[in-house]
């Protein structure tokens, strides 16, 4: 590991939890980038399992919903 890498990570070390957290998630990021392989975080993996289990129940987003949500960012 060169000299900045290890230099960040032991400050790292010290930051608050949500700070490492999103420093994990960049690194994340980077690596999907140079493999096209993305690693999804333990959050990341059940929000995707709520929205499965939701859609498995006929959940859905009303169509209104996503008309408006589209409205607002110009779309």
């Amino acid at each position: 590991m060169n000299r900045i890498l290890k230099e960040v990570i032991e400050h790292a070390e010290t930051w608050p939890v949500e700070d490492q957290q999103e420093l994990a998630e960049y690194a994340r990021e980077i690596e999907a980038r140079r493999t096209g392989v993305y690693s999804m975080s333990d959050d990341e993996r059940a929000a995707v399992g709520k929205g499965l289990a939701e859609a498995d129940r006929g959940e859905f987003v009303s169509d209104e919903i996503v008309t408006e949500a589209d409205e607002r960012r110009g779309g």
